[in-house]
């Protein structure tokens, strides 16, 4: 059995090659199906590259069922490539900020159709790192098969290939920097938008609490007809092997500089309600099947992407500083916690 070529991986060579010249593109990893069919885990990169200034990073696709969420990252580099060559705005904005995209993080679990890498293991449970207080039973993080959902992996083994490939990128591209945001987008979570950051594995608030509480504060200030919830993820559930704990607290560790990521939890039960007959379909389940609804998220959420490359150029002017973060922070205890 033979897999035909993914149309994702089609969508983002079509877009590399129109951002010839614009863009760098590479491949950090090949993953292989048990056919012998392999795919690549590429890394495009746009802007400023001096370690000086801020970055974002734009990740999809770490769950292969989601392809809404490679589909939203896509449609925004292939936005940004196609206004760079008349948006002077834009050219002279990348001129102090570096954009990193990984739009397809599981190509192996996208072409068989699985949440899961080939391996059948949820990336997304896959980092080092256990909950510091009880998960919910499956959800939350299992070692007992890869025949079940949200399978970690082996204990004390290498994390899968591709999560290593996250890791890697965010090492070397986000977290050097004095500033850095990123976005990994999902699908499937309840019947509203989220916009969930750390920590995952345990309910205590993160370090740079009072810096994601001003990022909140301009985004609702500046969008506020906005429909995100955005919380902790530890407000709806525990999980063992949070990829984005685990390079958070890399980051922490390294105290080089501020490195907030968030996860765009789409709601994907919002598609479902509007066409019931989605549900007899998995991939119905966590992606809009009916083409102007697709459109329709495609282009939603492209405000939300495009206004954490204008933060992370402004950062210096909506961080809180000395004075004002001790206020912000107990602000945010109050409204998160």
């Amino acid at each position: 059995m033979s897999f035909a070529p993914l149309a994702e991986l089609q969508a983002l060579e079509r877009i590399i090659e129109l951002g010839a010249g614009q863009l760098e593109s590479r491949v950090v990893c090949q993953v292989s199906l048990p056919t012998g069919d392999t795919y690549p885990v590429q890394v495009i990169t746009l802007g400023n590259p001096a370690p000086d200034v801020p970055a974002v990073g734009y990740f999809g696709g770490v769950h292969g069922l989601e392809r809404i969420g490679s589909g939203v990252v896509l449609a925004y580099l292939q936005s940004l490539v196609m206004r760079l060559q008349w948006d002077s705005t834009l050219q002279r904005q990348l001129e102090s900020v570096r954009l990193v995209f990984m739009p397809i993080v599981n190509p192996g679990g996208m072409a068989l159709g699985t949440r899961a890498n080939p391996h059948g293991v949820d990336l997304m449970r896959n980092a080092p790192l256990d909950a510091q207080a009880p998960v919910p039973f499956l959800v939350g993080g299992q070692r007992l098969s890869a025949g079940l959902p949200w399978y970690r992996g082996l204990k004390n083994r290498p994390m899968e290939i591709e999560s290593q490939a996250v890791c890697e990128v965010v090492s070397t591209e986000l977290l050097n920097r004095d500033f850095s945001l990123s976005v990994d987008c999902h699908s499937g979570f309840g019947s509203s938008d989220r916009i969930w950051f750390p920590f995952a594995h345990k309910r205590a608030p993160i370090p740079h609490l009072a810096e994601m509480h001003a990022l909140k504060n301009i985004f609702v200030q500046t969008n506020s007809h906005h429909r995100y919830t955005i919380e902790p993820q530890s407000l709806q559930y525990l999980a063992h092997g949070d990829l984005w704990d685990h390079l958070y607290l890399k980051s922490c560790a390294q105290a080089r500089g501020i490195f907030l990521p968030l996860t765009l939890e789409m709601g994907s039960w919002l598609w479902v309600r509007k066409n019931p007959r989605q549900l007899f379909s998995r991939h119905g389940i966590f992606n809009p099947l009916i083409e102007h609804r697709q459109q329709r998220v495609l282009r939603q959420h492209h405000l939300l992407l495009d206004f954490l490359s204008r933060a992370a150029c402004g950062h210096r002017l909506w961080l809180p500083g000395p004075e004002k973060r001790a206020q912000q922070h107990a602000q945010a205890l109050q409204d998160w916690y």
